[in-house]
């Protein structure tokens, strides 16, 4: 074992103790709204070495698995006509619809490429002056910011966009109007808050009386946030904690969010089987319209079929249910082969914990 390794073991040991002598005797509830949180809970092996009192609830932290049916289905009727090329992310491309996924269009005929972010959509519609390009624009906070960037620096007039960028905050305000949900404190995903700053999720604690902590992605990280969650519930203390500041500043990334405030307006948006959640999302303000692929291309709202027959991933996102609980987990759904949302991408917790193995809350030491 390297010194590097064997020091962090040793911290990691020493804020166990630490959790274990603060954990009471009480069940508590912690929910986190990261699909990475989730993966390094898994991956590291985290919620075995909690006292077993001491739960951590997987939110609605994936991007991609809040897509609604809708929005791919307008991407897909687009991806068909003879002179549009349709981008997006790799993961975005294989949730399944109503009918099919992005990626199983392309079978079909539909011209669909994969790329990084915004600005490679926008080098593929100045190399392509004949076609129409489209990018699919989801994603959190964190990816809202680079595509009001590119906004803003006069694209190609051949280039347009399908928004379907949603907001955390308003997720975890939705979470606590659900009666039947225990939520004790949030873990609140660091790179979101890099954006935004700490004050959203300091309005949360303020409306709710919950502690809330900005945490980084390492063992560590979230081992030390689970304290201070612990630390303020002992003291009767709650507060918003940003445990990241190596990477986030209290006020957030101003210029990143001029820019957003920029382009964008938020609106009461679409969660895939949750249904409208007020200040949800992004839509693009009045002066951007002209890069609105819904206007530009006369797209008429259609129903999607958000969840399919079986399929409980609508409960897995908001924490009512674990993965291993779904009757198709590991059989019908897997992610080469994904039937609900949640098993595409490494940001899905079901995809997550057919990686690395289901767990039984209840029953963990």
């Amino acid at each position: 074992m390297s010194i590097k390794n064997q020091s962090i073991q040793e911290e990691a040991t020493q804020i166990l103790e630490y959790i274990r002598k603060l954990a009471p005797e009480h069940l508590v509830k912690f929910t986190h709204v990261c699909g990475t949180h989730e993966q390094a809970l898994n991956q590291y092996g985290i919620r075995p070495l909690l006292p077993k009192n001491v739960q951590l609830i997987a939110g609605p932290g994936c991007p991609v698995c809040v897509v609604p049916a809708q929005d791919i289905d307008e991407a897909i009727e687009l991806a068909f006509k003879e002179d549009v090329i349709m981008t997006t992310f790799g993961d975005m491309s294989k949730v399944p619809a109503s009918r099919l996924s992005l990626f199983e269009s392309r079978t079909e005929g539909a011209d669909v490429r994969i790329v990084y972010g915004p600005l490679d959509a926008i080098k593929i519609a100045e190399e392509n002056p004949q076609k129409e390009v489209v990018f699919f624009a989801i994603g959190f906070e964190t990816t809202i910011a680079t595509i009001a960037a590119q906004l803003l620096h006069s694209p190609p007039e051949n280039f347009s966009v399908i928004c379907s960028n949603r907001l955390i905050p308003p997720a975890m305000y939705f979470l606590m109007g659900i009666g039947e949900l225990q939520i004790d404190g949030f873990i609140c995903p660091g790179h979101v808050a890099t954006i935004i700053g700490v004050r959203p999720f300091e309005t949360i604690t303020q409306a709710y009386h919950i502690p809330t902590v900005v945490s980084g992605f390492e063992p560590t990280d979230l081992l030390m946030s689970i304290a201070i969650l612990l630390k303020q519930i002992h003291d009767q203390q709650p507060k918003a904690v940003n445990q990241y500041t190596r990477y986030v500043k209290y006020e957030g990334n101003l210029k990143a969010q001029q820019m957003i405030a920029q382009v964008f307006r938020p609106y009461n948006a679409q969660w895939r089987g949750i249904g409208r959640m007020r200040d949800g999302g992004y839509e693009l303000r009045d002066e951007f319209q002209h890069l609105n692929a819904r206007i530009k291309f006369n797209l008429k709202p259609k129903k999607g079929i958000d969840i399919k027959p079986g399929c409980i991933c609508h409960l897995v996102v908001i924490g009512k249910e674990t993965p291993d609980h779904c009757k198709l987990f590991g059989k019908d759904c897997i992610p080469t082969h994904p039937y609900g949302p949640c098993m595409v991408s490494r940001e899905g917790t079901c995809n997550i914990w057919h990686k690395y193995g289901t767990l039984d809350l209840f029953e963990n030491d």
